[in-house]
């Protein structure tokens, strides 16, 4: 006779490695790469999984042979629900191994590229200070590239800026981050100790050129009614900051370097923004729905502390 629970329901019977085996399927897309990784055969896999689809009577995944796998739509969301499962189920065996007095396991973050510099150093100093015996993993990226390892599973937490989330992905504010001016030495507003955007106006602005940061940037000029004449574009951070101190030109930035030297030797000016302007926020984010191991709030906890914020979130996870 099959367990039931206090409602009266049938309890599902399948096993932790059935789950396991299906998930490296599904996140490799082939059962060979998944018995592979898991050091068993390909049958054990195969089988595990025809198994797991029986028990819950639903199709998981299809088999094309010249193709490998791909996940049915019960599949995909089966699988969504399941990587916070067997995260949390290696945090209970971790919790158990340590009596619970410790922090242990694994974490993968992900976090964006401009903002690694400035919040990473002191956050992997701090936490590994005060949980030693988790082993973090760092993955700098882009926005887009965040977003998808957040889907993807290849990391919990992404600390990333507040903009184009969706409705997938959940996140509390880690950091406020008001934009400034940045001038070369010899700028005529150089001396001021605040500028307006409209006194920028026909000057040529190098313009930090990453997918949604350009769009934000271009969205403050809109706000006091001016157009900026885009004199240099860069991807890059520190080859703004080299252009703007070699004369050529004017930039909007949100992060500050400790030093206003820039790559290239010459000095640079930041200069706060007079115009009441709207701030970027940096945030940690994870998926809807999943509810985020306690490495993954610690973790949340301590950007927090590092950006300013108060750092109590409270249950994140309800």
């Amino acid at each position: 006779m099959a367990a039931q629970n206090r409602s009266g329901h049938r309890l599902p019977n399948f096993t932790l490695v059935q789950l396991r085996y299906f998930a490296a399927a599904a996140e490799h897309g082939s059962m060979t790469a998944a018995a592979r990784e898991l050091v068993v055969s390909q049958s054990a896999v195969s089988t595990a999984v025809a198994q797991l689809e029986k028990e819950l009577g639903v199709q998981l995944l299809l088999r094309h042979h010249a193709r490998g796998l791909a996940l049915t739509p019960a599949g995909r969301e089966f699988y969504t629900e399941l990587r916070g499962f067997l995260a949390h189920s290696q945090e209970l065996a971790d919790a158990a191994r340590n009596a619970g007095q410790m922090l242990m396991g694994e974490l993968r973050v992900g976090m964006f590229a401009t903002i690694a510099p400035f919040m990473l150093p002191r956050l992997v100093t701090q936490y590994a200070d005060r949980y030693p015996r988790v082993d973090l993993t760092v993955i700098e990226a882009e926005h887009a590239e965040l977003k998808k390892g957040l889907r993807d599973g290849a990391f919990e937490v992404a600390v990333m800026y507040s903009y184009d989330l969706g409705a997938e992905l959940r996140s509390v504010p880690v950091a406020t981050i008001p934009p400034y001016v940045l001038v070369p030495v010899g700028h005529r507003l150089a001396g001021r100790r605040s500028v307006s955007l409209t006194e920028l106006a026909g000057d040529r602005l190098v313009l930090l050129d990453l997918p949604h940061t350009a769009t934000y940037f271009r969205s403050l000029f809109a706000q006091v009614g001016v157009e900026p004449t885009i004199g240099y574009r860069s991807r890059l951070f520190e080859t703004v900051r080299s252009m703007v101190a070699a004369g050529h030109g004017y930039s909007i930035l949100n992060q500050r370097p400790a030093s206003d030297e820039s790559y290239s030797g010459g000095p640079v000016v930041p200069l706060p923004i007079k115009d009441e302007l709207p701030t970027l926020d940096a945030v940690a984010a994870w998926v809807d729905g999943t509810r985020l191991t306690r490495k993954a709030t610690a973790f949340i906890e301590e950007c927090r502390a590092i950006g300013g914020v108060q750092p109590s979130i409270g249950k994140i996870d309800d």
